[in-house]
């Protein structure tokens, strides 16, 4: 560790020469022993620290919803590639990733767009408080699907004319906190 900490040797260095040891070797057993007690000092810290826990809580949740978004668009075969070559299964997740950097970016100009037309910041508090996809913007999660058909037909060859574009100005000028 310390010739890792002095710069005269590299981790991967390291774990070269030890992979090439027996299991049984001392400094193997010694590093193994070193990683128990971080792991032991990182539980201890874990139990005693609430915040730290509502922490890592709120992250893995954040990630438990980005995989449920991931299976959410790529719903069919039980998100498995039935056939088809290694290019076309590259085809087939780069339009998977498409898709769902679109929704995100269509969440966030049209929450944007919402929250701009509001006056003032008790209304920008109220909107977020009575729509939970509103509240989304200033929490950072833009991850939520639910207003989206993901199993139908589209036709994006016309404009619907009822459809408004967004106010880029006032998106831009958006001052959030």
């Amino acid at each position: 560790m310390a010739t890792i900490k002095l710069r005269h040797s590299s981790a991967s260095q390291l774990f070269k020469r030890l992979s090439s040891y027996a299991s049984d070797h001392p400094l193997y057993k010694a590093l193994k022993e070193f990683g128990r007690l971080i792991k032991t000092q990182f539980i201890l810290t874990y139990y005693d620290d609430l915040e730290l826990r509502q922490r890592i809580e709120k992250q893995l949740n954040k990630v438990e919803l980005s995989n449920r978004f991931t299976k959410a668009v790529f719903f069919t075969n039980n998100q498995e590639f039935q056939d088809g070559s290694l290019e076309e299964q590259e085809i087939a997740t780069a339009c998977n990733v498409l898709i769902q950097n679109a929704i995100v970016l269509w969440n966030a100009l049209f929450l944007s767009q919402q929250l701009s037309n509001t006056r003032t910041s008790e209304e920008q508090h109220e909107m977020e408080e009575q729509h939970e996809m509103l509240g989304a913007i200033t929490s950072g999660s833009l991850l939520t699907w639910q207003h989206v058909n993901l199993q139908g037909e589209f036709d994006f060859r016309q404009v619907a004319a009822n459809e408004q574009p967004f106010d880029m100005g006032r998106i831009l000028a958006l001052n959030l906190p």
